[in-house]
């Protein structure tokens, strides 16, 4: 894909049929909002939302969340201008995509999930010790381009002097949807991998993860909960109470441990081992992955403007007031405050459990 050529494409009628309940019951005696949401991946990336979800703090604000995994974000995004989808979880520079086409009515990010690149490394040969250089000449198994696992990716590269297209050997020939699979049939030394997926290869004995992505690339609106701008005018208050759950999630996933985070979210991942989701959020606690709160700050949005520069992707610099509506998230932690408006600082999962409550304290 080229700068979201294929966010216009009309949805496929199957995409209907990717629609699930959430499983989540609405407050009794009250009228609920439904909201129809698209993930891009089901992974433990996302792992607040489905904290949201199997806690019930999304019933809890009157909200009947239906979610559908829509893989890719040219197809995500194409679910969300299609009208098929009313809040779409997908990478911030989708929203940059359409802006760059001159669309109407803009995609705007009002709810930031994730603030680090979620995939690492993978090798195939478990070798004792990584190096960077060791990548040059080998074969690469790549994402989308344009998308933001394969601009993380090269902006991580480059950081360490090695060319992508010059230096590998890269292949971006295979959906999104089918990258892991190919990598586990045989394809490609290399492969970034998002979690489960990297700990179920781990453990199958298919190689190892040799560095993170996303403690390379820095902090980022990585994945953002985003909206036509005529939805937010005319949904305010279901988008509210939309970022007044996810804000609860992510205070819960700071405040309790991987083993009960990996209990919560089990719903969503029956097939997965249970000690395969506990070192998965154990990794991504431990590089504070899981933003502490909805804002997305200028500094996050400059990084990742630099990403896309990097990739060739950016056409111009896009303001931070364009495409990001701040007051949902700032109405969000001010509610949730005891006269406390600002904010908390976007710190460590650790460093928060270590400050306050413990790893089993209460939400």
């Amino acid at each position: 894909m080229k700068n979201g050529a294929r966010f216009k494409a009309v949805v496929a009628a199957a995409l209907l049929g990717l629609l699930l309940l959430s499983g989540c019951t609405p407050k009794g005696g009250e009228q609920t909002i439904e909201i129809r949401l698209g993930e891009v991946a089901r992974t433990v990336f996302y792992a607040p939302q489905y904290v949201a979800l199997s806690q019930g703090m999304f019933a809890q604000e009157g909200l009947d969340v239906q979610l559908a995994t829509i893989p890719g974000g040219d197809k995500a995004m194409t679910a969300l201008l299609s009208n098929q989808a009313d809040i779409a979880l997908i990478g911030a520079e989708t929203s940059i995509y359409v802006y760059q086409q001159g669309a109407e009515d803009p995609i705007i990010n009002f709810a930031q999930l994730t603030q680090t690149d979620g995939t690492f490394l993978f090798a195939r040969q478990t070798q004792d010790s990584f190096e960077w250089e060791k990548l040059k000449g080998q074969n690469f198994l790549g994402q989308r381009k344009g998308g933001m696992p394969q601009m993380s990716l090269e902006f991580t590269l480059r950081k360490h002097g090695i060319d992508p297209q010059k230096d590998l050997k890269l292949i971006q020939n295979i959906d999104f949807a089918n990258v892991a699979s190919a990598f586990g049939s045989g394809t490609g030394d290399y492969v970034q991998l998002f979690e489960p997926q990297a700990s179920i290869f781990e453990k199958e004995g298919r190689g190892r993860v040799v560095a993170s992505i996303g403690v390379e690339s820095g902090e980022l609106p990585y994945t953002v909960y985003m909206a036509k701008q005529s939805y937010l005018n005319t949904n305010s208050e279901a988008a509210q109470k939309f970022t007044n759950a996810v804000y609860r999630a992510q205070q819960w996933i700071a405040t309790h441990s991987p083993e009960q985070i990996a209990e919560a979210i089990t719903p969503y991942f029956k097939d997965t081992d249970l000690a395969v989701l506990t070192s998965s959020i154990k990794r991504y606690k431990e590089q504070s992955t899981y933003a502490l709160n909805p804002m997305i700050e200028e500094k996050e949005w400059k990084n990742l403007q630099d990403v896309m520069t990097s990739a060739g992707e950016l056409k111009s610099p896009v303001a931070l007031d364009k495409l990001v509506n701040p007051s949902f998230a700032q109405q969000a932690i001010s509610s949730s405050s005891t006269g406390n408006t600002e904010p908390p600082v976007k710190k460590s999962t650790t460093e928060s459990t270590d400050a306050g409550v413990g790893a089993g304290g209460s939400s």
